[in-house]
């Protein structure tokens, strides 16, 4: 499918929030809405997990993740939106202007706006600075996935699973399809992070959860033979595994925010947005997961829908003078750094439907006290991975 050289909407990203927010623009109206998959198929994430439910809320039934992907996509095929795969957008410039990379060459782009729907990644062992060597069979969950359930491989039978969120489950269910039994999950944290239907697994699998525990080493050469490990109260172990996955920690894919002129958010990640999702240059909007790390994959269809709506309103110069926004001082002032990220960051007058109808929070670790928002003041007890919404605050 040959890309035109102007659209009226341009999506970065073909998982559940970019798919959503194609299909429900193109069923309102808008006549050129395009989006940009850099992978060979559209589908997103959903794609390499087997299990359910998926699109319990969206569609009424549950389904595995393939068959979501693949319906996602049919309704925004459907509904008029065009789908190009391969294509790797490089660049963004003022105003919707974009540079991309296809299987045809380098292309250039304009669109009347963006949406920025590029999902979010799991941090690397780099990142998290886990010593050791580097042997065969380290995956974080994204590459784990493809690997098992596109593949067919069975890259290890008793890996070491790191983290407790629930990705870190959908994980152990890809070992388990695999054929693989892993010998124990690691969660540094004082307890399993996912919610509490989610220990059952592990618990019915016999396979056990060490909390308090972190991952200091991995061994082996060609392959992983074993990590070190440390409880809380400093004492370390040896733990014999032939693999190690690497789960959560999520952060979004914001590396093409890096000389946009878009602001980042430093706690998030994401770009800065206000209530409309609209990021700083307001020919850009975002969803998703390319707004914070991390959401499910329902609540990003249901954000990219909502999100939909406020770029036909901008078509239609509906939302106001992005010049009036004021930015959203959040804080919790008995423990600074306590909050993850609070969204939307900045808050535009109140004369359209918002696309973030609720500040979006997130701790870092247990708290109970005082929460600022813009000029609002209350009180907030919130564990770390627990959504948390509050009212948007008033406009200064």
């Amino acid at each position: 499918m040959t890309l035109p050289d102007m659209v009226d909407v341009a999506i970065i990203g073909a998982g559940p929030a970019g798919l959503s927010a194609a299909r429900h623009l193109a069923e309102a109206g808008i006549a050129s809405v395009h989006v940009l998959e850099r992978e060979a198929e559209a589908g997103g994430i959903p794609r390499h997990c087997l299990h359910s439910p998926f699109g319990l809320r969206e569609y009424g039934r549950p389904m595995t993740g393939p068959a979501y992907a693949r319906l996602n996509l049919r309704r925004a095929l459907s509904a008029g939106a065009q789908v190009h795969t391969r294509v790797t957008v490089t660049t963004l410039g003022p105003g919707g202007a974009l540079e991309l990379s296809t299987p045809d060459g380098l292309h250039q782009l304009r669109a009347r706006a963006v949406i920025l729907a590029t999902g979010a990644r799991e941090t690397s062992r780099a990142a998290r600075l886990i010593g050791g060597t580097k042997p065969g069979g380290v995956l974080t969950t994204g590459a784990l996935q493809p690997l098992v359930h596109v593949n067919g491989a069975r890259p290890f039978l008793a890996p070491l699973i790191l983290g407790t969120e629930l990705v870190s489950f959908s994980a152990l269910l890809t070992c388990r399809s695999a054929g693989a039994k892993p010998v124990a999950m690691v969660e540094p944290g004082p307890r399993i992070r996912a919610r509490w239907t989610a220990p059952l697994l592990p618990r019915l699998l016999g396979i056990p959860v060490l909390t308090g525990t972190e991952l200091l080493a991995i061994h082996g050469g060609s392959q992983v033979t074993g990590a070190t490990l440390r409880n809380a109260t400093g004492k370390t172990r040896e733990i014999a595994c032939d693999g190690v996955v690497i789960t959560g920690a999520f952060r979004p894919e914001s590396a093409l925010l890096a000389g946009s002129g878009c602001d980042k958010d430093p706690r998030s990640l994401g770009p800065v947005v206000d209530q409309y999702a609209r990021l700083t240059d307001p020919a850009y909007f975002a969803c998703g997961n390319a707004l914070r790390g991390v959401e499910t994959a329902g609540a990003c269809w249901r954000e990219g829908r909502r999100v939909a709506r406020s770029v036909a309103l901008a078509l239609l110069d509906g939302l106001p003078d992005p010049q009036a926004t004021r930015t959203i001082p959040a804080d919790t002032p008995e423990a600074p750094g306590a909050l993850a990220y609070a969204l939307p960051h900045r808050l535009a007058p109140d004369t359209a439907p918002p696309a973030l109808p609720h500040m979006q929070l997130r701790v870092t670790r247990d708290y109970s006290g005082p929460l600022t928002l813009g000029r609002d003041q209350g009180q907030l007890h919130a564990r770390p991975d627990r959504r948390i919404h509050r009212p948007l605050p008033r406009m200064p």
